[in-house]
């Protein structure tokens, strides 16, 4: 064999190694940044079941606090913590509106300001002047959303609660899901946090999903 053929057979090789590593490298960098979504954190430890797939919420038109009407696109731009509930709950609402607000103080900075949402169960007395008034004790950032009773069963049954209406000495109490629905900003539930609520729990798992959710979204848009 002569040295022009071996340094020939030499540069190819050469040449071989370079197109392999260049392939390994690009490959490397599209599964880092345009590849298949992130699988959903596991929060189990904070209660918490995020879907991969956010779920739709049946479509609605209510009135929020300040008599407007809203429906799920109002939900768009912005994340929520949903909750179904009402004004007279003598138990279960008043300690999870606190926990939804200490929760809210202690939100780091870097993360966005979510929404926190009220869905009566109990429309025919929660007005919207009752909504506003139980709602704004809470913080500027506490809404409330009432209206037709079976247009609020399906909105609840989409944030995967339910409520039951009965009647004990002639009082109204409501039976009902216990469970916050955090909503992404693309107004689809996101995912289910389950009683007990401990507000610095709740932070955590919010920015938890956050951060998920901002990296799927740089992933898939690179």
């Amino acid at each position: 064999m002569n040295s022009s053929s071996s340094i020939r057979r030499t540069l190819f090789a050469l040449l071989l190694i370079v197109v392999l590593i260049f392939g390994f490298v690009v490959a490397r960098q599209a599964y880092l940044v345009g590849g298949d979504p992130l699988p959903a954190p596991e929060l189990s430890e904070f209660n918490t079941y995020v879907y991969d797939q956010a779920k739709p919420l049946a479509e609605f038109t209510l009135t929020n606090e300040n008599g407007e009407t809203v429906t799920r696109e109002d939900l768009k731009g912005h994340w929520t913590f949903a909750f179904v509930g009402y004004t007279n709950c003598p138990d279960i609402c008043p300690a999870a509106m606190a926990n939804l607000r200490q929760m809210d103080q202690r939100l780091p900075p870097e993360l966005p300001q979510p929404d926190y949402l009220l869905i009566s169960a109990d429309p025919e007395h929660d007005t919207p002047q009752k909504l506003k008034n139980y709602t704004g004790f809470f913080g500027e950032h506490f809404h409330g959303l009432t209206g037709d009773l079976e247009t609020t069963r399906a909105l609840a049954r989409s944030l995967s609660a339910v409520f039951v209406h009965r009647e004990v000495d002639g009082e109204l109490l409501v039976d009902h899901s216990g469970h916050f629905a955090l909503l992404n900003p693309e107004g689809q539930l996101q995912a289910l946090i389950q009683p007990p609520h401990r507000p610095e729990r709740l932070a955590k798992a919010y920015e938890r999903i956050y951060q998920w959710a901002r990296a799927n979204r740089e992933r898939t848009s690179s």
